[in-house]
């Protein structure tokens, strides 16, 4: 809905029902039920947000269905929310309560004990963590048995990385090997080389992108790592989750969810060459994977 037409509708109907038709017309993940009943009343954790592809008018409204939801910034300010301050100030839902806001890394998760949720939500944060299976591990830890995560990521095919090979496994677990910080500029290079600065506006010119990536770590803007669906999938298997649903949004949005397991998981029908996610990816590399 355009702003002239909502203007109008709001005139026309009133708010509320000016919302309702806004609702109506919003873009809904297809199969989206699904997750509002199995996320229903959990507790959850989110590592940055809150995530508007989460909220009432999200592609997957979540937060309508948890029954709470605390969040974790690496920062008291950051360049996404602006200024927060530790305590009982986490608004994510004006029919939820206020859950309490963290300012600790994502991926060294301090101040929480063991098995504190029931669920933890990562929307587009974990590329611009340096050590991703560190964060993974983490975010099993203060997980519950059978605990969930709802994850995503930006396919590369969608975004300014498209230029850029998928991080292999390896590459990661070397990552989580050295114990590797969020200082760590090993991919400045490839960012500076590689980027399509014309998919990314609001990076505005190389010089102010090459400014903002030297002082990632204040900033933490830079994708560290660059995903494609078969990339996502084998590092959660490697991180020992047992990948449930995978789906797709278009333009560029991963969509995972993934329960924690005690044992090693069997994540065979989702590693194989012909799984049925790759067959109904909108993306054209992970199909160019599966002919490979």
């Amino acid at each position: 809905m355009s702003v002239t037409a909502g203007a109008i509708a709001r005139k026309i109907l009133g708010p509320r029902y000016a919302g309702y038709v806004r609702r109506l017309l919003r873009r809904r993940l297809s199969g989206f039920e699904w997750y509002l009943s199995v996320f229903n009343q959990k507790s959850g954790l989110e590592i940055g947000g809150p995530s508007p592809i989460f909220s009432e008018d999200g592609a997957i409204p979540v937060y309508n269905m948890l029954g709470s939801l605390d969040n974790c910034l690496f920062s008291r300010r950051t360049i996404w929310e602006g200024e927060v301050q530790d305590g009982l100030r986490f608004r994510y839902h004006p029919l939820r309560p206020v859950g309490y806001q963290f300012v600790m890394e994502g991926a060294k998760l301090l101040a929480i004990g063991d098995a504190s949720y029931d669920c933890v939500l990562a929307s587009h944060t974990l590329e611009h963590i340096a050590n991703p299976l560190q964060a993974l591990k983490e975010w099993k830890r203060v997980s519950r048995k059978d605990g969930l995560l709802l994850l995503l990521l930006p396919h590369r095919d969608g975004t300014f990385d498209w230029r850029r090979p998928p991080t292999s496994l390896a590459h990661m677990s070397e990552d989580y090997s050295r114990n590797t910080g969020e200082d760590d500029l090993t991919h400045l290079s490839e960012v500076l080389e590689l980027h399509d600065l014309r998919r990314d506006p609001p990076a505005g010119s190389f010089e102010n992108l090459r400014s903002r990536c030297q002082e990632n770590y204040v900033h933490r803007a830079m994708h560290h790592h660059v995903f494609d669906t078969p990339t996502a999938v084998v590092m959660l298997d490697h991180a020992g989750f047992q990948v449930l649903r995978v789906d797709h949004l278009k333009p560029f949005h991963i969509i995972l969810v993934a329960r924690c397991c005690e044992q090693t998981p069997d994540n065979g029908a989702f590693l194989a060459p012909d799984a049925e996610y790759r067959r109904h990816s909108p993306f054209p590399s992970d199909h160019q994977r599966r002919q490979a």
